[in-house]
């Protein structure tokens, strides 16, 4: 399954970001051989919209779940929309949060998990 993680490093070294929309870039992982491939979030400085916009960006990859530290409402919503699990509270190491994922260590989230705008450094609006 390919799968894409929140990162703030274009590696598997990277460390997973607590950010989805305003991450610095999705490290694209199919988890069968651990192959990746590192994508710029361009949308990390929008002024609005940015979770959505990053879910828009995920969904053309074609990946069947998001590895992140926190996904807010909108960008939850695209995602379930596009038939793509959300698994929050992931820390550590892109290669480590994937590793929890192979093992069954983490939950698929069914809801956001903070409130619209987090990610802009003040809770909703």
């Amino acid at each position: 399954m390919k799968v894409a993680v929140s990162a703030a490093g274009f590696s598997l070294e990277g460390a997973v970001d607590p950010r989805f929309g305003r991450c610095l870039c999705f490290v694209i992982v199919e988890t069968d051989d651990m192959t990746f491939q590192a994508v710029e979030n361009a949308n990390s400085a929008l002024g609005g919209g940015a979770g959505i916009q990053s879910a828009q960006l995920v969904a053309h990859k074609g990946v069947g779940a998001v590895l992140t530290g926190s996904c807010g409402l909108n960008a939850h919503q695209t995602l379930s929309a596009a038939g793509i699990k959300v698994f929050v509270g992931c820390t550590g190491t892109v290669f480590e949060a994937v590793e929890r994922l192979k093992t069954g260590a983490l939950s698929a989230a069914s809801a956001p998990s903070v409130p619209s705008h987090s990610g802009m450094g003040g809770g909703g609006r």
